[in-house]
């Protein structure tokens, strides 16, 4: 991202951001609510539209044409706050349908690439079920199978635990520390500051949707530089 501007109306909501990841490095983003976080991860797939700077993903630049958007997307993993899966599917049937949509795969080679990635979050046994049977920790392991059922190079998470209930935290946590550790890139917020010691290459701090900070993690929490980045680490860990 470079020099990235983005406006809702009159509110500035992402001011002159420029950021670089690397093939495989993994980013945590944080800061106070409405600092721009969410909106950052949500351009980089063109969920939101940047009025001013540039966007390139592996090659290619992201502009308003359908192709280039159809082509980000093939290669960028999404996975929400609210897992967004389809109800009146079951799982094995949510994990199939992009890429035998978007992607052409026939049936039973989609099906055989849902289920070894159902079994990596490991919920391969889940397959037959549908949506409302499963707990939320599970659901949210479903959408973490079904963005890597596209086998993207790049995945976003934004938020992914804070919808869960505390018991069903660690075990998406889990998931995605193991989806770190075989070398995906990952672009997360979150406030998961155990998730961001244990997995970030790089921590990056937002505030009013500018990056005020961003350094490896254990300097990050020991000794943040920004005023800001300390208030809000102190508002944290009290919270924890």
């Amino acid at each position: 991202m470079h020099g990235v501007d983005k406006w809702y109306g009159d509110f500035h909501a992402l001011k002159g951001v420029t950021l670089e990841v690397r093939r495989g490095e993994k980013i945590v983003l944080c800061g106070p609510s409405g600092s721009g976080k969410s909106t950052l991860i949500r351009c980089i797939n063109h969920l939101e539209t940047i009025q001013k700077g540039r966007i390139v993903v592996d090659g290619i630049a992201l502009d308003d044409s359908a192709r280039a958007v159809d082509a980000v997307r093939r290669e960028v993993g999404m996975v929400f706050q609210s897992f967004n899966l389809f109800p009146h599917m079951t799982v094995l049937e949510n994990c199939t349908l992009a890429p035998m949509r978007v992607r052409g795969t026939k049936k039973a080679e989609a099906e055989a690439i849902a289920r070894r990635y159902l079994e990596r979050v490991r919920i391969g046994e889940q397959a037959g079920k549908y949506p409302a049977q499963l707990s939320g920790g599970q659901q949210q392991r479903v959408a973490i199978a079904r963005a890597l059922c596209m086998e993207p190079k790049v995945m976003l998470f934004d938020e992914p635990t804070s919808a869960l209930d505390p018991e069903m935290v660690k075990e998406v946590l889990d998931t995605m520390i193991g989806l770190a550790r075989d070398g995906m890139t990952m672009v997360c917020v979150t406030h998961e500051m155990g998730f961001a010691r244990q997995v970030a290459d790089r921590v990056i701090f937002m505030a009013d949707g500018a990056i005020l900070e961003e350094a490896a993690p254990e300097a990050f929490f020991r000794s943040p530089q920004h005023p800001r980045a300390r208030t809000f680490l102190g508002e944290i860990l009290a919270h924890h």
